[in-house]
């Protein structure tokens, strides 16, 4: 499947937003500098990552150059987050005004929804947030920037156009884009990827979204709100198949409710197009069958942008599934390039591009020697209910740690405020050995969000049982990550040590 080119996508279709857009990310009339002397830092790419290399080391002093060949702020601003996001929010009103009778509010006339004002309120707020990203806030911040394609033509220098540049030390920071699958038929069918899907300006009857991860799952959910005919796709037996199976199973429960049809288990053979219908020939359990749709989402994963730097000229390994190859402080075999975000991490995501983007600045400019292995790295899945977790999943602690690993799960639907809020479904388990906290998963509303308390007590180090003494404010979901601190301190209550405290207790009364 052919590439959909970034530098139309982006901004199509044309509107005030997205022409405002353009001229901030990728202002038509902007005007590479002339490079004078050695740059102590070079960045290539102007997403999250390479955004926050360039400003985090132009604010310490250091002379640096940003590259990027189509828009400034990357996928997160262009054709990720930012936007995906603002779709969810718009989704998750239509749930809430759907269920309004359960809370004694009569909406006698019904829910109807205007998608291209959906569409045209996610241009607007894009383009509100864009300004952080625009290239004359960079040049502002006294960061050269260079609009085009950087290629390395040898160990130190980068050719932007006619310019080269020299540097000290250079960051890779191209990030990743959407997977192309091998589906005869496909390319002909034009089906939409992340970077074409926020150009749309009517709601498709029929989606048929391919890939049941993250971005499949996110997506498929808010297009059946909106009024689509959704149906997900998934190879593997359930969707999500990453997470945590009873939270997943939370998440595909809500899903079906919203009306979202999936299929497991099922491999997609053949995709035909005839006129605006595009038929997709599926095989599961030894059985042929076709359905039709009008659009086609590819949500399958993401591969590293690694073509046409001239990684070879620069002495830097790769490879073009896994992306740049970096040792544990992100330096490349060439030690004086680094890489950073979802070009060279496993972890794909603009927070992981931020966190590493921090630590290369340390270890590129300073002789640092930060690890990339020591950062402790939470997600979350932006469904209704949302998935988040970080650290280690149950079957992992197991793996490391043996029987002695505890599993403590609080249900919402004893949680007060999740009872008034009415969104009793999900939980939070919390994977324990001796106390420490190796992991956490959490189903359930705002699930994003009361990850990090977990997050944080991994990261200082606060053992399980500490976790009863946190006061939270009364009546918030948080509650639940205190009450499992309680459940853990239950366990060390032995029988001898009840025999004690009861005969005390007698004694003194």
């Amino acid at each position: 499947m052919k590439r959909i080119n970034n530098d139309t996508a982006i901004f199509t279709p044309e509107s005030p937003a997205n022409r405002k857009l353009r001229q901030l990310v990728a202002p038509p009339d902007w005007r590479n500098p002339v490079p004078s002397g050695k740059y102590n830092l070079v960045v290539i790419g102007a997403g999250s990552g390479g955004l926050i290399t360039a400003a985090g080391a132009a604010g310490l002093g250091a002379k640096v150059a940003l590259i990027e060949k189509h828009a400034l702020g990357g996928d997160c601003l262009n054709v990720g987050c930012v936007p995906s996001k603002a779709l969810l929010a718009a989704a998750k009103r239509i749930s809430a005004v759907k269920h309004a009778g359960d809370f004694g509010v009569r909406l006698d006339a019904g829910t109807q929804v205007d998608f291209p004002a959906v569409m045209t309120r996610m241009r607007e707020l894009r383009v509100r947030i864009a300004p952080n990203d625009s290239a004359q806030r960079f040049k502002e911040l006294g960061v050269d920037v260079y609009l085009g394609e950087g290629q390395f033509t040898d160990g130190e220098t980068i050719v932007v156009g006619d310019q080269k540049l020299k540097f000290s030390k250079a960051v890779i920071a191209t990030g990743a884009r959407a997977i192309v699958l091998p589906i005869p038929g496909l390319a002909e069918a034009v089906a939409l990827t992340n970077e074409s899907l926020f150009s749309l300006t009517e709601l498709p009857k029929r989606l048929a979204v391919i890939g049941a991860g993250p971005i499949g799952c996110e997506m498929a959910q808010a297009f059946a709100r909106f009024g689509s005919e959704v149906t997900l796709f998934e190879v593997e037996c359930r969707i999500l198949p990453r997470e945590d199976i009873d939270a997943a199973r939370i998440v595909e429960s809500a899903m079906r409710a919203d009306g979202v049809q999936t299929i497991c288990e099922a491999k997609i053979t053949q995709v035909e197009r005839h006129g605006d219908t595009r038929r997709v020939t599926i095989e599961r359990a030894d059985a042929a069958e076709r359905l039709e749709f009008d659009q086609i989402l590819i949500g399958v994963g993401r591969a590293p942008n690694v073509e046409n730097l001239g990684l070879e000229a620069a002495g830097v390994d790769y490879d073009k599934r896994l992306g740049v190859k970096v040792d544990d402080t992100l330096r490349t075999t060439n030690p004086k390039i680094f890489a950073v975000g979802d070009v060279a991490m496993k972890y794909k995501f603009t927070h992981m591009a931020d966190a590493t983007a921090r630590l290369v600045i340390q270890n590129a400019l300073f002789k640092g020697r930060k690890k990339y292995t020591d950062l402790l790295v939470p997600w979350c899945t932006y469904t209704q209910p949302e998935i988040a977790h970080v650290g280690l999943y149950e079957s992992e602690s197991k793996e490391q740690f043996g029987d002695g690993v505890q599993t403590f799960k609080q249900s919402f639907e004893e949680i007060d405020r999740s009872i008034l809020e009415g969104h009793t479904e999900g939980f939070v388990k919390i994977y324990s050995h001796k106390g420490r906290i190796l992991g956490a998963t959490i189903v359930g509303e705002h699930a994003g969000d009361l990850i990090s308390e977990v997050s944080v007590a991994m990261r200082s180090g606060m053992k399980l049982g500490e976790l009863a003494s946190v006061i939270h404010p009364y009546p918030t979901t948080a509650e639940a990550i205190r009450r499992l601190g309680d459940a853990y301190n239950r366990t060390r209550l032995t029988p001898l040590a009840r025999k004690l405290f009861a005969w005390w207790l007698n004694v003194t009364r």
